[in-house]
Parts: C-alpha cells; sequence; structure tokens
C-alpha cells in the first residue's frame, strides 16, 4: 500500500510568503498512519521554503537534490528550479519518483513537478497535494476578498481545506520569510 495524504499551501503578498503543510500520512484510503509529519521544512541558511506531496522517501530525495541545486546556484531560487526540473525530467532515477515539491523564498512561489514542469503562479497562491485545490480556493478567497496578510490567510484555507478533505488534518507546519 501507498503511503500519502498531504495538502501544502504557499501564499505570497507584499511582505513575504508563508508556507504551510499538515501533517496527515495515509496509508491506502482508510489508515491514517501519522497525525504530525513535518511536509514544510526550510533550506539554503532558512532562505527557502519547500514542502512536499507524494511519497515521503521520494520527497526527502528531492529535498537533499533541490538543496545541492540551491548550494551550487548561490540560492537563486528560479535557477535551482529549472535545473531541479531539468535532472528529475531526464534521470533514470529520478524520474520514477512519485512526489512534488513547492519551493518559495520571499520573492517566488514555484511547483517542481517530474515532467520538467517549473510553475510559478500568477496571483501568488499555490497549492499541492489531494487538500490543494480546497487550500487553494479558500486562499484565493481570502486574498481577494480580506486584508489578513499571507501568514494568516494561509492558516485559515489550511482549517477550510482540513474540513472538508479527509486526507488533510489540522496538524500545522507554518513557515514564512519575510522582504
Amino acid at each position: 500500500m501507498e503511503m500519502r495524504g498531504t495538502t501544502i499551501l504557499a501564499v505570497k503578498d507584499d511582505k513575504g510568503t508563508a508556507m504551510i503543510g499538515d501533517g496527515q500520512v495515509t496509508m491506502g484510503q482508510a489508515v491514517v498512519m501519522k497525525h504530525s509529519a513535518v511536509k514544510v521544512r526550510t533550506l539554503y541558511n532558512d532562505e527557502v521554503m519547500a514542502g512536499f506531496a507524494g511519497a515521503t522517501a521520494d520527497a526527502f530525495t528531492l529535498f537533499e537534490r533541490f538543496e545541492k541545486k540551491l548550494k551550487t546556484y548561490s540560492g537563486n531560487l528560479v535557477r535551482s528550479a529549472v535545473e531541479m526540473a531539468t535532472d528529475w525530467r531526464t534521470d533514470k532515477f529520478l524520474r520514477k519518483l512519485e512526489a512534488m515539491i513547492m519551493v518559495a523564498d520571499a520573492e517566488h512561489i514555484l511547483i517542481i513537478s517530474g515532467n520538467g514542469d517549473v510553475i510559478e503562479p500568477d496571483d501568488g497562491v499555490a497549492a499541492i497535494g489531494s487538500g490543494g485545490s480546497y487550500a487553494l480556493s479558500a486562499a484565493r478567497a481570502l486574498m481577494r476578498n480580506t486584508e489578513m496578510p499571507a501568514a494568516e490567510i494561509a492558516q485559515k484555507s489550511m482549517e477550510i481545506a482540513s474540513e472538508i478533505c479527509v486526507y488533510t488534518n489540522d496538524h500545522f507546519v507554518l513557515k514564512t520569510l519575510e522582504k
């Protein structure tokens, strides 16, 4: 059985970026294996945040590879993401990984996939994982209709997602980076 179940959300405003992830790990479609997993972490001297959805071991491999890219390119998030996506798409081993990562600094939010995609959202809000669409919808609504800061929007949006998605719980890890 495959272990999965995740929601990662990033929200950017004029003061910085917030990234939040839930703590649930689900085996198959019925068994919650863990409630307090940490799926969001900081990298590169705490200047970059990264979150993952998918297979845990695969995600840790991707985190390690991405952190090496950050070191190679002196913390340049966009360049590191493009190089990571290129490697991921062309490397036989990496292509088989079943995970997706989202990375962010105070200026950018990027989703990186094994298909070679590096996607930066137009509106400063991005989400991945099984509850990603719920969190994304809530965050967009809050961004358009409130004056809340990014961290508060991220928190409230994840609370909403955890009420809707059975693969998302309310044990959150929230990281922020200021401009």
